[in-house]
């Protein structure tokens, strides 16, 4: 079987392999740049809504219940590193979005939030969902990073799964970034070009995510949590808000509702 043959993978080379997949999808989005120029907003706050249902299910059902599992395997209350790691990584993006210099999609160059530059409008908006995607790769890198811990709580299933959704939910982001690019007048090889890059740092963080993993050991319910709560907070700073930001708050809310469904599918069925 594939599962077993994948076994023998190191889970480094595993978690490139899945963040590629991920980068691949975002690029696949992006790709939609040289078929389309403009996007319905309503479509746009669906298909953030979505992206968001599925980051809120993966939190929960590939990561923080895992990590509460294994704590728990190993004697240690599982509310300890659920909480403490989840609040850690919450704090973490928080930093990141403090200094990273990014731009919401929708809104003018005068309110990018991070540190002061004179970046383009264009650099500022895939910086932003850039940020969207580095607890997406830690998360994919953590999940395979965990397999090799031997722990009954992770499987090379479960983390295929996870990237499966991650990849699912990138789709929309790439269009959402390439296409808003196009709109503003960019080529629409530049504007795939800037879409797909901002994926780039998905297979970095998932490296760094399951390396972590390989050398942490004991603290592997940690760094689970962790990723969890850097996921959220993506989801609570920046998808939830801007899907609602329009007044398609009923579309956006289906949107997040499908998601979260087809990730807990995704999970259950093949984690």
């Amino acid at each position: 079987m594939l599962i077993d043959l994948l076994k023998d993978i190191n889970p480094v080379m595993l978690a490139l392999i899945a963040t590629c997949f991920t980068w691949f999808m975002t690029a696949l989005g992006a790709g939609l740049v040289f078929f389309f120029k403009n996007i319905n907003k309503k479509v746009l706050d669906v298909m953030l809504g979505f992206a968001a249902g599925v980051m809120i299910a993966a939190s929960f059902w590939s990561l923080l219940n895992p990590a509460i599992e294994m704590a728990e395997a190993s004697g240690i209350p599982g509310w300890i590193p659920a909480i403490t790691g989840f609040l850690a990584g919450g704090f973490f993006l928080q930093f990141v979005d403090m200094i990273l210099p990014h731009l919401h999609l929708g809104l003018p160059r005068e309110d990018a939030e991070g540190i002061k530059t004179n970046w383009k409008r264009s650099v500022l908006l895939v910086l932003s969902i850039t940020l969207h995607n580095i607890p997406e790769g830690l998360a994919v890198g953590v999940a395979f990073g965990a397999v090799a811990s031997g722990s009954s709580s992770a499987s090379i299933a479960g983390a295929i799964a996870l990237a499966i959704g991650m990849g699912i939910q990138n789709f929309p982001e790439g269009a959402a970034v390439s296409i808003p690019l196009r709109r503003e007048g960019l080529s629409r090889t530049k504007s795939f070009m800037y879409g797909q890059a901002s994926g780039v740092v998905e297979p970095i963080a998932g490296i760094i995510g399951a390396s972590a993993v390989l050398t942490m050991g004991s603290a592997l319910p940690y760094a689970l949590a962790f990723a969890a709560g850097a996921m959220i907070f993506v989801v609570v700073e920046e998808l939830i808000p801007e899907s609602q930001s329009s007044g398609n708050s009923h579309m956006a809310t289906a949107g997040v509702m499908l998601g979260f469904a087809l990730m807990m599918l995704l999970d259950v069925a093949l984690g």
